[in-house]
């Protein structure tokens, strides 16, 4: 099997049209395959693990393995994982856990962690004629570290990379503190298959999605400022892209959204955290690796990703933009506690933070409470609780642009 074939198998509907007699439209199904969990099993195989995908309709997909760690991916266009979880599919030990979710619009994904390297030995989509359901098998086979190793990656596929950060640099235009609107970046945290964190039925994803687009209303009614969401509906967006768009749309100000959950914890109240190599505290620390963790939860290929977050911290040694995120930190700060906001101790905080990596665009990361707080959580499920956070944030920016272009005057001359 060549190495191109054992990375990706992947069938185009087109094709099972070809082969079945019908032309490449009428093969084309209507709305979401559902997954048919009874008929459905990942299990372990003699030497490896075995996939049973039971669809309803066939869809495009494509399957291939991502290492450290290791990981089985499979993406469909589109899948309605609606009443599935891993308890449902899991009937082995070779598989650890199992993550479902949408991926992009129009784009769902199923991510599961091996407990081995389990090179990719075949993938097959077999479509009855009569009913048009699907059936979907992959296998895994023996584990083998080095083989494993020279197959994993993402294919290569059109329509599937990322934007490239060095073109969107360039793309970026020159801007001139205090002159012009504020272009304000907002980064609703998580999406599509990462929830973020959860209380009930609630989800991390959901809320900061809400808060993104009510702040933005707040800050476009104000006046003099431009607003771009990462995310403009549940979808998962990585945080190589996130930053990306912040550099595409020119973005004067990144604010990435959050409301984290700590078991057993009591903490509660807003806080603020800026880009460090050395987090501030352990809780910080801990928070920014989960966080740091999306995009391998995704299944997002992190090879090539070592020390990333090193290397971006001797780009913010610029001299500009560390004190201006500094200062945009406490700006936020301030305006929280004036507004009669409850605060984490010690608000102002640093971890290493992967999606605040833009050297040149000040970033910083606010945790809106924390949803494992009933004071917190009754506070950001209030549209009135939610509005006095936005209105806080209007003000904090308005006196950061207007300082942060007085400072820049007093450098120019």
């Amino acid at each position: 099997m060549s190495r191109i074939i054992s990375r990706v198998l992947a069938l185009v509907l087109a094709m099972a049209g070809a082969v079945y007699g019908v032309s490449a439209q009428e093969a084309v199904f209507s709305g979401l395959a559902r997954l048919d969990a009874s008929a459905s099993t990942i299990t372990d195989s003699r030497d490896g693990v075995e996939v049973t995908l039971s669809l309803s309709q066939g869809v495009p997909y494509r399957v291939y393995t991502l290492d450290a760690p290791p990981r089985l991916v499979l993406d469909f266009q589109e899948v309605d994982w609606q009443g599935i979880s891993a308890g449902t599919l899991i009937a082995g030990a070779r598989v650890k856990g199992l993550r479902l979710g949408q991926i992009r619009p129009g784009w769902s994904r199923m991510v599961a962690d091996l407990d081995a390297p389990y090179p990719l030995e075949r993938a097959g989509l077999e479509i009855d004629p009569l009913s048009a359901r699907a059936a979907l098998r992959v296998t895994l086979g023996q584990a083998d570290g080095e083989r494993f190793a020279a197959t994993a990656g993402t294919p290569d596929l059109p329509g599937w990379d990322l934007p490239d950060a060095n073109e969107a640099l360039a793309a970026a235009p020159v801007r001139v503190p205090g002159e012009g609107p504020l272009v304000v970046v907002l980064d609703p945290g998580h999406g599509g298959i990462d929830p973020g964190a959860q209380e009930g039925e609630l989800t991390e994803k959901a809320l900061m999605l809400q808060f993104a687009q009510e702040l933005r209303d707040e800050l476009l009614r104000a006046g003099g400022f431009d607003v771009v969401l990462t995310r403009e509906r549940d979808e998962f967006v990585s945080l190589e892209r996130r930053v990306a768009l912040a550099h595409w749309a020119g973005a004067d100000v990144f604010l990435s959204l959050h409301a984290d959950a700590l078991s057993g914890a009591q903490a509660r109240g807003l806080s603020v955290y800026t880009l460090s190599e050395s987090a501030s505290d352990k809780a910080s620390a801990a928070l920014a690796e989960r966080h740091n963790r999306a995009d391998m939860l995704a299944g997002v290929d992190l090879s090539g990703k070592d020390d990333v977050v090193a290397d971006v911290l001797m780009d913010l040694a610029r001299i500009e933009t560390q004190p201006r995120t500094e200062n945009l930190a406490q700006a936020l700060i301030d305006s929280f506690a004036a507004h009669d906001l409850p605060l984490l101790s010690r608000p102002m905080r640093q971890a290493g933070f992967s999606v605040l990596k833009a050297p040149d665009i000040p970033s910083v990361l606010i945790e809106l409470g924390f949803l494992s707080s009933p004071r917190d959580l009754a506070r950001l499920r209030d549209e009135e609780g939610r509005a006095r956070i936005a209105t806080a944030l209007r003000a904090a920016l308005t006196a950061w642009r207007d300082a942060d272009a007085a400072r820049a005057g007093l450098v120019r001359q």
